[in-house]
């Protein structure tokens, strides 16, 4: 009987417990060669490609795209080739002499690789040191350049994952797209513009899977496995009998039962960024003790048309420095605070995958041209998904300028171990009492919500008011 090895999914960056499928380039049956590319997983910071552990045949995938895997899980099952040379053969990683190792961790002997699959396999990590890896499989590498996926080439198209994922969320068939890359690759640009014009949808085709090569196991999972009953049928006025009865004013029906479980929507597991964005806020509330002051930044003195973010980067800045206790971690478990002497601001994003909170990094030495190139920059990154992961953690304070939609006031949610977030409101033209009489002023809504056990009211309320100060100033 042949040895057949099973590759475990590691950690692809910090600690995530779970990644979810996005693509697989191989099926059951498919021979591979040692690092060429299994599949590529979604998790909360980027959607990266998994290498294979072995050179040999695939026995068995284990979930369809869309399907969420947990780290340390079974991920595919393979026949190592006898005749190739793998990994574990070729290096000495002395795993098989002392404790085992566990999946993702460094391997014994060399700490730019780690371990793969339950048999030691290694996974080498390029370009920096472990420690300072964003994840364990080399899609990711944190430091000061941004690294570059090369582009696959799967089912005759040239395209790296994240605008594979793209274009499965938009139901683009890459297929019919246009590419405009170098050598034939099809970019972000492109996908989006097929979505924009309709040239290149994604038609189901006769074996349940997309014409881009999506699968449709989503939609079978959630299908219902049996016909609606006759109480649910809808009655041949286009009703159900059940819960309508009594009709308005108008002379419409109306409903008389609450929908119970004749609702029709379907339930949506959360994945990659949302699926993050559920646990940290979950974390955050059973963690931090909120308490939340509210107050407006009189901008009447400004002089000519300003960037408002920028201002209000340069206003948290000086409070930061006026009032340390705020720019800050806190450690609740060993009660213990760190002071920071520089200021990173995580800019809360906002896009439809979830919430992304990247970091302005050394926010106190930029003026104002260097805070909206950075903000372009994070901004650009993040709508791309090629954003390094070192630049979605490690702020000291955070910003959430929710009132470039709507809403004045709000408690925004402080994550660990931070100790505070600034959050500005919608700007509005309020009237004043001034001396004398009575003039409109245009106002912007502030909301600093602060650990209060890590900062006392008094620290609070001074930094607030260092930050109106700072907003109050012409320029």
């Amino acid at each position: 009987m042949a040895d057949l090895k099973t590759f475990y999914l590691p950690d692809l960056g910090e600690g995530l417990p779970d990644a979810t499928v996005v693509e697989w380039h191989v099926k059951v049956g498919d021979s591979i060669k040692l690092d060429a590319p299994l599949c590529s997983m979604e998790t909360a910071k980027a959607i990266v490609d998994v290498p294979s552990p072995y050179t040999g045949k695939v026995t068995k995938l284990h979930g369809a795209p869309g399907d969420v895997i947990e780290t340390g899980a079974a991920l595919a099952e393979f026949e190592p080739d006898p005749n190739a040379k793998q990994r574990a053969e070729a290096e000495s990683t002395g795993h098989h002499h002392g404790p085992r190792k566990s999946v993702g961790s460094p391997a014994p002997d060399n700490s730019r690789k780690v371990v793969a699959s339950d048999e030691g396999g290694e996974v080498a990590v390029k370009g920096v040191d472990r420690e300072d890896e964003g994840t364990v499989v080399g899609a990711m590498v944190s430091g000061n350049t941004v690294h570059v996926e090369q582009a696959a080439s799967v089912g005759g198209v040239k395209a790296v994952p994240a605008v594979r994922a793209l274009a499965k969320k938009l139901k683009v068939d890459l297929t019919r797209v246009a590419p405009s890359g170098a050598d034939g690759v099809v970019t972000l640009k492109d996908v989006k513009e097929a979505a924009a014009n309709g040239s290149a949808p994604l038609l189901p085709s006769p074996s349940g899977r997309g014409a881009g090569g999506e699968g449709t196991a989503g939609a079978r999972r959630y299908a219902s496995p049996e016909p609606l009953s006759a109480l649910q049928a809808p009655s041949p006025e286009g009703r159900r009998e059940d819960q309508r009865g009594p009709v308005s004013l108008a002379g419409k029906s109306v409903r008389t039962a609450p929908p119970s479980q004749q609702a029709s929507g379907q339930p949506e597991q959360l994945k990659g960024v949302r699926r993050n964005m559920a646990r940290v806020m979950a974390d955050a509330h059973a963690q931090v003790v909120p308490t939340t002051l509210v107050d407006d930044a009189d901008l009447h003195a400004w002089i000519g048309k300003q960037d408002i973010t920028a201002r209000l980067i340069r206003a948290i800045v000086a409070a930061c420095k006026s009032v340390p206790a705020l720019n800050a971690w806190f450690d609740g478990k060993n009660l213990s605070r760190t002071q920071h002497p520089h200021v990173d601001i995580g800019i809360a994003v906002d896009t439809d995958d979830g919430l992304f909170v990247p970091a302005l990094r050394n926010a106190d030495v930029l003026d104002a041209a260097g805070v909206r190139a950075a903000i372009k920059r994070l901004r650009a990154q993040v709508e791309d998904r090629s954003i390094p992961s070192s630049e979605l953690s490690g702020h000291t304070i955070s910003l959430s300028n929710f009132g470039m939609f709507a809403g004045r006031y709000a408690t925004p949610v402080v994550v660990p171990p931070t100790v505070a977030i600034v959050g500005a409101g919608k700007l509005s033209h309020d009237v004043v009492a001034v001396i004398g009489g009575i003039e409109v002023h245009r106002r912007l809504p502030i909301s600093l919500t602060f650990d209060h056990r890590a900062a006392t009211g008094g620290e609070a309320a001074r930094f607030l008011k260092a930050l109106l100060d700072d907003l109050a100033q012409p320029n």
